[in-house]
Formats: C-alpha cells, sequence, structure tokens
C-alpha cells in the first residue's frame, strides 16, 4: 500500500512524466479534483476512481489514506507539480499529524508556471519566484509582503491564482505596487490554460496589465529589470553575451553593458519613460553621478524625433557651444550618417563679432551659426550666455532648431539659462540637464544616447564606442 501524490503536468498528456505514467499503472485507486481527469483519459482504464470538488483537499487527502489502509496504492493527482500549490505539502502533513505508516511519495511534474514560460520563451532564464495571489489559505498581509520582497529583490515572477469571482482587486493590487518600483515597459506574459486545447498566450507591459486579461486558469509572468521582448518572445537574459569569447561585442561595449546593469540595480526607474532611462543610464555612465537620474527632462519627444531627424535623408547639422563636445560625439555613427558637427568657438570672425558687439565669443558663435544653420541641433554644455543667445534668436524667429542639449553648467546664470529655455521656447524638442549640473561631456553623451536610441529596448549599449 502506497500513496503516489502524482503532478500531472498543465493539461496535454505529453507533458505527463515517465515516472507518473508509472506510478498511475501502479495505481488502483486515482483520486483528485474533478476536472484534471479529463487530462489522463489514457491512465484511467479499469481504475477506481474518485472525484471531489474545489476546496475539498483535506477531503482528497483523508480518502487517500483511507483507501491505503484497505491496501491499495493510490495516486492523489494535482495539476503542474504537486507540490507546487498542489496536494503533496497537505498528505504529508497528514501523514505525520496522524503518526501513519503509510508511504508517501511525491512524482514531480512540470509546473504551469514552467509550461507557460516555455510558450513565453525564457522569461525564467535568471533568479525568479511564484506568488499566489489567493488569500483563501495565506491573509493578504503576508501575500504583500511577499510581493514588495520579490519587487526589491528584482526577481521574475510567476503569479499564480492572479483573479477569481469573489477576488477582483488583488491583480491590481499587486500592478501598483510593482509600478511604485518598475518601469511601466516591465515586459508581462500571460497564459491562459497552458497546454490545453484552448491555450491562450498574449505579451504586454506591466502599464498596461489589467484585471480582464486573466483568470484563475491564468499563469502571470512578470520580467525582472533585465527582461525583454524581442521576436514575440519575453526573454531575462543570463548574462552570457557579455563574457569573453561568449560575445561580438569589442570590450569597450562589455564595459559599457556591464556599467548599465550596476547602474539600473541603483536608481528607481519606476515611472520613467524608456527614452528618459536611456538619457539618463548615459549620463551616469559618463559622471558617475546617480543624481543625473533626478535631473533629466525631456521635453516634445526629443529623443525619437531627433533619432528619426539624424537617420533620415537629411540629418540635422550639430552645433556645439564649445569644441569639447565634438569630441565626445562617436565618431564612427556620425561618420556612417554623414554628419556634420560644427563649433564655431575659433572660427576667425567670432572674435570680430564679439568684441564690436560686447558680448562673449560663444554668444558670438551661436549667432553665426544660426546665421548658416538655423535648424541645426544645438548641443550646450558649457555657457550659458550661449544658450540664452539661442533662446533670444528662438524668440526673435531667427532660428528654428530641431532640437536642444541644454546643459550648461557652472554659478552665474546657469539655471536662468535652462529656465528660458524652458518657457520660453516651449515647443523645441529639447532635453535638459536641471539646475547647475551639466558639462561638455554630458551634452556629448546625451547625443550619443539619442543616435543610440534604437539599442535602448533591448538594453544593449555602445554601438561605434
Amino acid at each position: 500500500m502506497k500513496i503516489y501524490s502524482i503532478g500531472i503536468g498543465p493539461g496535454k498528456y505529453i507533458y505527463l512524466t515517465p515516472q507518473a505514467e508509472e506510478a498511475l499503472k501502479l495505481a488502483d485507486v486515482i483520486i483528485g479534483y474533478t476536472p484534471y481527469f479529463k487530462y489522463l483519459d489514457e491512465s484511467l482504464k479499469g481504475k477506481e476512481l474518485l472525484s471531489t470538488g474545489m476546496k475539498k483537499e483535506e477531503e482528497r487527502a483523508s480518502i487517500a489514506f483511507d483507501k491505503a489502509k484497505e491496501g491499495k496504492n493510490v495516486a492523489v493527482i494535482s495539476s503542474g507539480d504537486s507540490g507546487v500549490y498542489g496536494m503533496a505539502p497537505l498528505l504529508i502533513e497528514m501523514k505525520i499529524k496522524t503518526n501513519s505508516d503509510i508511504e508517501v511519495e511525491v512524482i514531480p511534474g512540470i509546473s504551469a508556471m514552467f509550461a507557460a514560460a516555455a510558450v513565453l520563451g525564457a522569461p525564467l532564464g535568471h533568479d525568479f519566484c511564484s506568488i499566489s495571489l489567493s488569500d483563501l489559505l495565506t491573509p493578504w498581509k503576508v501575500i504583500e509582503k511577499r510581493i514588495k520582497a520579490a519587487i526589491i529583490g528584482d526577481f521574475v515572477c510567476a503569479i499564480y491564482n492572479p483573479i477569481s469571482k469573489g477576488r477582483f482587486w488583488q491583480l491590481m493590487r499587486l500592478r501598483e505596487l510593482f509600478l511604485e518600483e518598475k518601469s511601466p515597459q516591465t515586459p508581462v506574459g500571460i497564459v491562459r490554460n497552458v497546454g490545453r486545447k484552448d491555450e491562450r498566450v498574449s505579451i504586454t507591459t506591466l502599464e498596461k496589465l489589467d484585471t480582464n486579461m486573466a483568470d484563475m486558469f491564468t499563469v502571470i509572468i512578470i520580467g525582472n529589470s533585465q527582461s525583454y521582448v524581442g521576436k514575440q518572445n519575453i526573454i531575462t537574459p543570463r548574462g552570457y553575451y557579455s563574457k569573453k569569447g561568449k560575445t561580438k561585442d569589442n570590450l569597450g561595449r562589455q564595459i559599457m553593458n556591464n556599467s548599465f546593469q550596476t547602474i539600473l540595480q541603483n536608481i528607481d526607474i519606476s515611472n520613467k519613460s524608456l527614452a528618459h532611462i536611456w538619457v539618463a543610464l548615459h549620463c551616469i555612465h559618463t559622471t558617475a553621478d546617480f543624481n543625473m537620474n533626478n535631473l533629466i527632462e525631456i521635453t516634445n519627444d526629443a529623443v525619437p524625433k531627433l533619432y528619426n531627424a539624424f537617420y533620415g535623408e537629411n540629418p540635422p547639422v550639430i552645433i556645439t557651444d564649445v569644441s569639447m563636445i565634438t569630441q565626445g560625439i562617436r565618431k564612427s555613427i556620425a561618420k556612417k550618417l554623414g554628419l556634420s558637427i560644427k563649433c564655431y568657438l575659433l572660427d576667425e570672425r567670432v572674435q570680430k563679432m564679439a568684441e564690436e558687439n560686447g558680448i562673449t565669443r560663444t554668444q558670438a558663435g551661436i549667432r553665426l551659426a544660426v546665421q548658416e544653420h538655423p535648424n541645426a541641433l544645438y548641443a550646450f554644455g558649457n555657457a550659458p550666455t550661449a544658450l540664452m543667445e539661442l533662446v533670444k534668436l528662438i524668440r526673435q524667429c531667427k532660428a528654428n532648431p530641431q532640437g536642444v542639449i541644454a546643459s550648461p553648467v557652472g554659478f552665474v546664470n546657469v539655471e536662468e539659462s535652462k529656465w528660458q529655455m524652458k518657457y520660453g521656447c516651449k515647443d523645441i524638442p529639447t532635453i535638459f540637464v536641471k539646475g547647475r549640473k551639466g558639462g561638455s561631456n554630458v551634452a556629448a553623451t546625451i547625443i550619443n544616447s539619442i543616435l543610440s536610441w534604437n539599442e535602448a529596448e533591448n538594453m544593449h549599449p555602445g554601438e561605434g564606442v
């Protein structure tokens, strides 16, 4: 006499393991939740079948021990793996509490989260956890603590029992908790009736997750900070492509990738757009200042608009206030796109114009630049007076830049120059570094983030480094 606690997999008979199939053959009695029997048609012949409805787990366990006492081999079936939200814990607990000498053998099965992960691609490629939203046996306060711990640990999360007729709000509370810490673009896989005839698979994002996408037959997998969607799959990388000899990336790009992964673990990107995250990562990578995440401000979809302009038929000229910015822009990409990058500071006309008009050389350089390239991208990493000059020329309708990088640095007129740009030229796509911070290196890296915007979705920075 023996009790087998068998995980039968999520649905299709092909998910039944050879070990489970052999145990079913040895059983005289098969006990389970009524709907599960339809997945075992080939294993039921000649067996005594005993089924119960939902919430009758203790009754099924008790019947199993009664039948085993009669000298029969008993199979107690659970969907997925019997040790994952299944009957195995209850059967072993009952054996201990009743001091029974009946042997209980746990037969592993394919869990629904593993089957769901398989149809989604590879979302469980790194550390993960599973959380059931059912509060029938676990208080919601405990469940919420576990959710918060999973978020802090950046685990991929498989969510069981997301919705029922009586539990309509828990999934939205989980989503709310995740959005307090995670990017709205975090990939989410939704698999209903995995392994069954009416299997349904969809991929969405955390911000779009809604209760109408799930029910009690649904497993939801929420990615971690590294997860991404590629070719209709969710992938959570283990980092193979950053290892020496396992990637086509040169050493500079590998370093930049590793740097970005480190930065992502140390900043709050919740409620931040992908464009903001991408620019902030570049600025932090350049300055080692995590606070840059709070100083970046982007208006009028500046990043995608400027990316499309650079990769279009007539890319804009890039005008810089100082020559140092020109040295920081990735030359390989600029050459590939045929970009013209100019700084007028050393133009022989600048000194004369500055002296005649009582202005700074950088102001004079911007005046000359606007005369020749009124529609350029203007990048400021040093001189607030130059940015203020451009604002004046824009408001006089003498300049209409395709975009502005507003990151002058210092103490005099720096913040004022940025406020003038923000409030006086509202329609110009602009990337600001708020406050007194900025610099030529920051302006250059912001331009590089725009030029590499196509790398943002997969978080694979560094082309041309």
